[in-house]
């Protein structure tokens, strides 16, 4: 299984997926532009002293991360806000690539379009909550997905 973040903002979220990557030996697929340097304090920060332990691979684009990668479609798994399903619905692949987008856009829509069937969200039950915490979100998810690994 593996965690992307397209187009990540916020060098403290990207540092906290990164500690859970390394805590659950994951891949880290990043793809540019970031709003931060990797070289930035807060990245190290946020992931302590786990980032050089970070399993870590870095795109341009997302083109070039699809021409490089070539996931199998049914292995992608999107994550908004406004999903069409639940995190709880999927049986996850085990080479699933869980896909997140920056934390003030979510994903591009060239990337969802015609995606709906592979797009879900993590439910909040109260409306006065616009959103969740990327890293937070991306936590929840990746241990759902990896529920039967980890002998839930």
């Amino acid at each position: 299984m593996k965690m992307v973040l397209v187009t990540p903002e916020i060098p403290y979220n990207t540092g906290a997926i990164g500690r859970t990557c390394v805590a659950l030996n994951l891949e880290l697929i990043l793809i540019k532009p970031y709003g931060f340097s990797l070289d930035e304090k807060a990245v190290r920060r946020a992931g302590t002293d786990y980032w050089k332990y970070v399993n870590l691979s870095e795109y341009d684009s997302w083109q070039s991360f699809l021409a490089e990668r070539r996931p199998p479609p049914e292995h992608l798994y999107f994550f908004e806000e406004h999903g069409a399903q639940t995190v709880y619905d999927p049986d996850y692949q085990d080479d699933a690539y869980l896909v997140f987008g920056c934390e003030s856009k979510g994903l591009p829509f060239e990337i969802l379009d015609g995606m709906k069937d592979r797009t879900f969200r993590l439910p909040m039950l109260d409306s006065r909550v616009r959103s969740l915490n990327l890293a937070n979100v991306a936590a929840a998810v990746v241990y759902q997905a990896m529920r039967t690994q980890l002998g839930g």
